[in-house]
């Protein structure tokens, strides 16, 4: 089995949540809205999977790569993965032939003239994404939007090298794009209310889940997230547990996945740079300083499941080793890591990134949190959420552990964010 292909599968089994019908989900009943003709640019899995959605929507979609191999392979895989699904009886092979149909693989951009919106979805790299925006512009029609799929860098950035920044927003899926519900609709400094709301409405119709967030570094999702793999490893650095043993103890507190055969499953070179990212947009502040010990694994090529070994060893014949049981110990990891997390929510709302629904929204829907994280704080009760973060500067002395200044309001007035 490929690579893609196991965490196609592993991110199905583990993060998402079952359909709530019989019905395969990223194939709901077409909105009632002018179909558009999409461009994708970047035939990888993402960009693959973006192509998918749009095309089982009924929208003519046109996919590109500078690489004409990786257009060929996407067209083999959209081709595979249709059959897998008519076998299965996921869906029709009628809905398979119609969603083909809608799917154009061209080897110039130049065919990108009468799209109606084009995402990118290339490597992450600022300067290859703004000659990309700039080239683009030049071929599509005034009103087209242009989207990036960045998860990291700046919409307002990307935008800046183009004579019309103002059609140019974040639309940010999650992988796999065809199975992951969420999408983040993200607003650059110069992107218009008209693009924000178009753009929505779009992604609405796909039946996905669309949040808007703020152009901040990490958006919604990488941001509240650090600390679910930042934490977890400096516990582990302390010398308090073992990976096994914060894996099981978040997982007993439901979630799908620990952090570490998490990090493993996205990929140590994906999850490291992503947070020193996020790091360094955010002029080094230390709440989302990266760990020496993820570094020391990505300068190795230890990233995960893709190259064998990462936090743990899938080699032939490895098996992963039993965490401790201990329910004294997995509550204290457990209420240490959900704290950052709620901190991290909560300065996001104090903030303006996002609004608390969408929020919570986001955390559920894009990693699959058992609860949104403000509700959960409503349960648990901030006091008690705050009293940890206090525990841990006290005890530290780090800006890593500061309180959101919106948490100690709720505390103090003794209210609740809902």
């Amino acid at each position: 089995m490929t690579v893609e292909k196991l965490i196609f599968f592993a991110v199905y089994a583990q993060l998402i949540p079952p359909p709530v019908s019989k019905k395969f989900y990223f194939y709901p009943t077409l909105a009632a809205m002018d179909k558009l003709k999409i461009g994708v640019i970047g035939a990888g899995t993402m960009g693959s999977g973006i192509a998918q959605v749009f095309a089982a929507n009924g929208h003519e979609t046109l996919l590109f790569d500078a690489d004409p191999q990786m257009v060929s392979k996407a067209k083999k895989g959209h081709s595979e993965t249709m059959s897998k699904l008519v076998e299965k009886g996921k869906i029709s092979k009628e809905v398979a032939d119609k969603t083909l149909s809608h799917l154009k693989y061209i080897a110039s951009p130049g065919e990108f003239s009468e799209c109606g919106l084009v995402i990118e979805a290339i490597i992450e790299n600022l300067d290859i994404k703004q000659k990309l925006f700039n080239d683009i512009e030049k071929i599509v029609d005034e009103d087209c939007i242009l989207g990036t799929n960045t998860s990291s860098l700046s919409v307002t950035s990307i935008a800046s090298v183009c004579n019309k920044p103002e059609r140019v927003i974040g639309i940010h899926f999650f992988n796999p794009a065809p199975l992951m519900p969420l999408v983040e609709i993200v607003k650059g400094v110069t992107t218009i209310d008209t693009t924000e709301k178009k753009t929505k409405e779009i992604i609405d119709a796909l039946g996905k889940s669309s949040v808007l967030a703020k152009d901040t570094p990490g958006f919604i999702v990488n941001r509240i997230a650090r600390p679910y793999y930042g934490e977890a490893i400096r516990i582990h650095e302390e010398g308090i547990a073992d990976f096994a043993t914060i894996d099981a103890a978040m997982k007993d507190h439901g979630f799908k996945m620990g952090p570490f055969e998490l990090m493993d499953l996205i990929g140590n070179d994906i999850n490291y740079t992503v947070t020193e990212t996020v790091w360094s947009q955010f002029f080094f502040d230390a709440r989302y300083k990266p760990s020496l010990t993820q570094k020391r694994l990505f300068e190795a090529k230890r990233f995960g499941r893709k190259s064998g070994q990462g936090y743990y060893s899938y080699l032939p014949g490895s098996e992963i080793p039993a965490p401790l049981k201990d329910n004294v110990l997995a509550e204290k990891i457990f209420m240490r890591i959900l704290s950052m997390l709620i901190n991290e929510a909560a300065d996001a709302l104090y903030l303006g990134v996002a609004s608390r629904e969408d929020i919570d929204l986001a955390m559920t829907k894009g990693v699959n949190y058992p609860k949104g994280l403000l509700k959960w704080c409503d349960e648990i009760g901030g006091d008690k959420i705050l009293a940890e973060l206090a525990w841990l500067k006290e005890e530290y002395s780090e800006e890593r552990y500061r309180p959101s200044v919106l948490l100690k309001k709720i505390v103090k007035e003794k209210r609740k964010f809902y």
